[in-house]
């Protein structure tokens, strides 16, 4: 009786005969194969443009092998040599260097090395490059440590040895070092030199200036986006047409703009003395400063205000203001305590969007800052297209990066990710 019974209530069957629990399973995982096939393509242009750039920038940021394979042998034998007896390597060490500088030599990577350390050590790049040109004119039959001082009297510099042997591990912090304005040397970590700090004041001002454009830029932008959002149609239309119009002209045209306005004998300048508020000697010195910075990066990022600010504020029914004032209470107090509330998730988006693009300018900063109004980013850039220090450009662009997500995270518990909307 109990067979009979399970017989008549077995697993339903789909219509090509499997039971209907395979064939559901089986078509789920059809949906979500399709469904990763369609965005295979965005993952594979993110891993590509994003993921990858960036561990390659953490990669270069500690990557240090280059000292000890041009120098394997001489790195080997320095590991016996005790740099704070004040005394040079011994003859074994020399020797070991004169082969590894012969074959580096012969393949042209001495300069390299040479530039490699001469980030750490002023003069090692000229000091490689003569010693490379004489090495292989050494008497194999002469003490190797003499032969090497006559060629230059560094290497008969205790300094010079440490240097080689500091930074000779295949992986390094000396450029995260750098980056806070610090240096690696035998006793450890100690600040570099006042004259060579000049990182962590740079962190420091790209924040101050970033915060001061976004602020800026609310400033302005909230009420351009209050009258987009409460305007007729018609009239909307036309001021968004002029909020976008920056963005059909080139970066670089709209900065060199600002030039021509901010300059001594700009026409702000000459303006201002025109009509008498300024004496021809008390011209406002609007570039090639932080002033500069902020007057043009505002102008340039104050669409990325007022698009998200907007999009949140035409959202917001007219209605509640109207409540509000038919309840007794004043315009100001209206607009402060029920719309302005509401608008907040479109502050924190615009924010977030122009600090953002702001902390990571350089050619605006470049063209009207100065020296005191250029960003970390300037620095950045002339790492690695002018002095070619990649390293300390990918710690510099590293250590950027671990700022801003700590300021991310901040916000986030301040005020709240997903208080952030755009419309």
């Amino acid at each position: 009786m109990t067979s009979a019974t399970d017989d008549a209530t077995g697993p339903v069957l789909a219509a090509d005969g499997t039971p209907l629990k395979r064939s559901l399973n089986r078509a789920l995982r059809r949906q979500k194969l399709r469904a990763l096939m369609l965005v295979a393509p965005l993952l594979l242009f993110i891993l590509i443009t994003f993921i990858l750039p960036i561990g390659d920038m953490l990669f270069r940021s500690v990557e240090n092998q280059i000292v000890s394979e041009t120098l394997p042998r001489t790195v080997v034998a320095l590991e016996d040599w005790d740099e704070t007896t004040g005394e040079l390597p011994d003859e074994a060490v020399f020797a070991a260097f004169h082969e590894d500088m012969v074959i580096a030599a012969d393949q042209k990577l001495h300069t390299r090395l040479g530039s490699r350390l001469n980030y750490e050590v002023s003069g090692m790049s000229s000091l490689f490059r003569k010693t490379g040109r004489r090495v292989d004119r050494m008497d194999t039959d002469q003490p190797f440590r003499d032969q090497f001082i006559d060629v230059d009297k560094d290497w008969g510099d205790v300094e010079t040895w440490s240097a080689i042997k500091l930074f000779s591990p295949e992986y390094t912090p000396g450029y995260f070092l750098n980056s806070v304005d610090r240096t690696l040397t035998p006793d450890g970590i100690e600040k570099r030199p006042e004259d060579q700090r000049i990182y962590v004041s740079l962190f420091w001002r790209t924040m101050v200036l970033s915060f001061t454009i976004t602020f800026s830029c609310l400033l302005l932008g909230y009420p351009v986006a209050f009258l987009l959002s409460n305007l007729p149609l018609r009239s909307s239309n036309l001021l968004m047409i002029l909020v976008l119009l920056p963005f059909w002209t080139s970066l670089l045209v709209r900065t060199s703009a600002w030039k021509v306005l901010l300059q001594d004998q700009g026409v702000i300048n000459n303006t201002l003395v025109a009509i008498g508020i300024l004496s021809d000697d008390g011209r406002l010195a609007l570039i090639n400063n932080a002033t500069g910075t902020i007057i043009a990066m505002t102008h340039i990022l104050l669409p990325f205000m007022i698009l998200p600010l907007f999009s949140v504020m035409k959202t917001i029914p007219p209605s509640y203001v109207r409540a509000a004032k038919s309840l007794g209470a004043t315009d100001w107090t209206a607009f402060w305590r029920v719309y302005f509330p509401q608008t907040v998730p479109g502050i924190g988006a615009g924010a977030i969007l122009v600090f953002i693009l702001a902390i990571g300018y350089y050619i605006t900063p470049e063209l009207v800052g100065g020296t005191s109004g250029i960003f970390i980013s300037n620095r950045i850039a002339y790492h690695i297209s002018s002095s070619l220090n990649w390293g300390l450009a990918a710690a510099l662009g590293s250590t950027l990066l671990a700022l801003v997500l700590v300021l991310y995270w901040l916000y986030d518990k301040i005020v709240g990710i997903d208080n952030v909307k755009l419309g």
